[in-house]
């Protein structure tokens, strides 16, 4: 009788043993859980991209970098993931969303150096298509960063404009919202090295 009674507390005590160490590493678990969604939601909070993608906005929330203070400063171009990347000494400093282009028109990849052409606004009649604030990197004023695309009269393509930083869709240019155009236009030097690559 005691030895079937010493099993049963000893059965109820393995049980309840089991039951508190299970109820430890599943609260643990929840806490992680908990730690995860709280750190992933501090990193998206803490980015400085503007989201959603505004066309008529910077790409960033925070003020352009100081050309002057990075002499060493170069931009890179990346197709997957439609960004252009201000960067020196290994460092990003400022990144902003773009269009590459598309098909037959593809942007081509490697290293360039921006050049002494550009200008307040174009238009082509070739492409059906002008932009403001350019800015030329190949072959003098045939490869370009400029704004999202405007009409004939100059005004804003709209449903070309709202692929901006989500897709390429130019026809070899890099397109940039207005505000990162016109601050290219008016603060990158002639010589600035270009990369620009597939990943």
């Amino acid at each position: 009788m005691r030895s079937s009674l010493k099993r049963g507390l000893l059965a109820v005590a393995l049980v309840l043993v089991v039951a508190i160490g299970f109820a430890n590493l599943l609260g643990n678990h929840r806490v992680d859980i908990a730690n995860e969604a709280s750190s992933s939601r501090t990193s998206e909070t803490s980015s400085v991209m503007r989201t959603p993608i505004d066309w008529q906005k910077s790409s960033e929330t925070v003020a352009y970098p100081d050309v002057n203070a990075h002499p060493d400063l170069w931009i890179k171009v990346s197709k997957k993931k439609q960004r252009v990347y201000l960067i020196d000494n290994g460092k990003v400093l400022y990144t902003m969303y773009c269009s590459t282009g598309t098909g037959k028109n593809d942007t081509p990849t490697g290293t360039y150096y921006i050049q002494a052409e550009r200008g307040t606004y174009f238009y082509s009649q070739q492409s059906g298509e002008g932009a403001h604030y350019w800015v030329s990197w190949l072959n003098h004023g045939e490869y370009l960063f400029h704004s999202v695309p405007t009409d004939e009269s100059g005004n804003y393509k709209l449903s070309e404009a709202k692929q901006l930083g989500k897709k390429a869709a130019s026809h070899g240019c890099v397109r940039l919202s207005v505000p990162d155009a016109k601050w290219f236009y008016e603060n990158i030097k002639e010589g600035t090295k270009v990369v620009i690559t597939n990943d």
